[in-house]
């Protein structure tokens, strides 16, 4: 039940994230989802002291901190693809 969760969630944070970084027409729903899985683990790792979350949405999906952090983690993980596709962040 966790990974179903997770799935809807990350698939939440994917399209809220592409949306911030102007990329929403670009990709469709199993990107956001891989975008938004990964920049949780991204955001957890590199964030998760910073905002108090302790976890990702695969192991803790309902908590704020951790919601933050999955966002922030996924506006960063798009950055970097942005800026590897592009040669330039938008």
């Amino acid at each position: 039940m966790n990974i179903i969760i997770a799935l809807i969630i990350g698939g939440i944070i994917g399209w809220l994230a592409s949306i911030v970084m102007r990329t929403d027409a670009q990709q469709g729903i199993f990107l956001n989802i891989v975008v938004g899985i990964i920049g949780s683990l991204l955001g957890s790792f590199l964030l998760g002291s910073l905002f108090g979350a302790s976890g990702n949405i695969l192991n803790n999906a309902l908590d704020f901190r951790v919601l933050l952090a999955a966002l922030v983690g996924a506006v960063i993980l798009l950055a970097i693809v942005n800026l590897f596709r592009r040669g330039r962040v938008r």
